[in-house]
């Protein structure tokens, strides 16, 4: 039977691509990119015209808190969950499962370990619709069921045991969603933008045969990205050298970014800078020290605990403790001078006309000092300017999400225990 698992809770991102060592053999580098394309874009496929871009903010605005009050329950229960938040701040990606490969969209998130996809059999009353046939392993030679016993499968935060000795993993999420299934390998592959096509056989991931709760097209399932043992990052580890980077286009660009892995993930324009990647629990997510926000001449001092804040690809805002919250916007409305609109929506914190003039702010983590233009920091909502820096609910950990983090190319160094930035026009990758 079943044990009743605890929730996780997903980040979306939908990457254009994407340890359990043994699973490989000897070390073969790679270095690929591939298209990373944000679901609500106008190049995606899935691009929704009827729904403003002032709708879109406040969405992924509620998406946002929503995120840090699950991140803080997963971090609190002591990492017995992997974290994702369905289509929250979504990009979209493809990748192929087996032999002869199935091309896919699915949900990939640098705040999530497993990887998961819908599998057939999966009957209309247990699955969602992805606008495509689920994978059927049958079709495959090279699918594989994982037993109990595996490595991987112990792995698993939660799992159960089958009669026939198959490893049934159970994942729940904070808004109810949960995905049930066989943990599985398989070879994985991904249309590069730079190479022909790169293939990594008996990858692990779990086959879903019981998909509930808030998922919806075009997600086919999820990629794990993240810092634990069962992520896609930490089972080619040794293939693309431990790194890998991506590059955020505005969500109004009419191109896409880059996911890069590999050698070419290798930040090589001038400007970039190198901040510790801090190892804490849960090793899920990537967590770095930002020790305060600058504007001009005057500073905002954050606490000065160990790994304050998470980068999270899959967070749209930047969520600050509340406390040092407070401070950033005294600063911010000190700097700006003009008097703060009120939000009609009751969705963002501090508002401006339109044709305020926002001032750049320096973040000051570890050694690495990052220049946010206003793209990165203001919003349009309703004709407003609004911050997209807001209060924590839960009084705890800090997010640095993918608004702030558009227009730089981003590189994990995951040997090195470093991320760097360096300003790019991502439009132009």
């Amino acid at each position: 039977m079943m044990h009743n698992p605890p929730f996780l809770v997903l980040s979306a991102i939908f990457f254009s691509s994407l340890v359990i060592q043994s699973v490989f053999g000897q070390k073969t580098a790679y270095g690929f990119s591939v298209e990373l394309i944000h679901r609500d874009s106008p190049v995606s496929p899935f691009f929704n015209d009827s729904i403003t871009s002032s709708e879109l903010l406040r969405k992924n605005a509620l998406h946002s808190m929503d995120r840090i009050k699950n991140i803080q329950f997963y971090i609190d229960q002591k990492a017995t969950q992997s974290v994702v938040i369905p289509n929250g701040g979504t990009y979209l990606m493809k990748l192929s499962f087996g032999t002869p490969p199935v091309e896919y969209v699915a949900i990939a998130d640098t705040g999530s370990d497993l990887t998961w996809i819908q599998c057939a059999p999966c009957p209309q009353s247990q699955c969602y619709s992805q606008g495509s046939s689920p994978f059927d392993p049958a079709a495959s030679s090279t699918y594989r069921k994982l037993s109990c016993v595996s490595e991987a499968c112990q792995a698993l935060p939660r799992k159960s045991c089958l009669n026939t000795n198959e490893c049934e993993y159970f994942y729940s999420y904070g808004d109810k969603s949960y995905t049930i299934g066989i943990l599985s390998s398989d070879t994985l592959s991904f249309e590069s933008s730079s190479s022909p096509k790169t293939s990594f056989p008996t990858s692990i991931f779990g086959c879903g045969h019981n998909n509930q709760g808030n998922f919806r097209r075009p997600g086919a399932g999820l990629v794990g990205l993240g810092g634990g043992p069962l992520s896609l990052t930490s089972q080619i580890g040794t293939q693309i050298d431990h790194r890998f980077s991506y590059c955020l286009v505005p969500r109004s660009a009419t191109s896409s970014g880059k996911l890069v892995f590999g050698q070419e993930a290798i930040i090589s324009r001038p400007g970039a800078v190198s901040t510790p990647l801090i190892t804490k629990t849960p090793a899920t997510f990537y967590y770095l020290n930002l020790e305060g926000i600058s504007i001009g001449d005057k500073t905002a001092q954050a606490a000065s605990s160990q790994g304050n804040i998470i980068i999270d690809s899959g967070t749209t805002l930047t969520i600050l403790e509340s406390n040092f919250y407070n401070s950033v916007e005294t600063m911010v409305k000190g700097a700006i001078g003009a008097e703060p609109e009120q939000d009609p929506s009751g969705t963002f914190t501090l508002c401006y006309r339109a044709e305020t003039k926002i001032p750049d702010m320096v973040f000051h983590f570890t050694g690495a000092d990052l220049r946010l233009q206003p793209v990165n920091t203001f919003g349009v909502n309703d004709g407003l300017l609004c911050m997209l820096i807001v209060p924590s609910n839960t009084n705890s950990n800090s997010i640095f999400g993918n608004y702030a983090q558009i227009n730089f190319q981003v590189e994990y160094d995951l040997q090195k225990r470093t991320v760097s930035f360096a300003p790019t026009d991502c439009t132009k990758q």
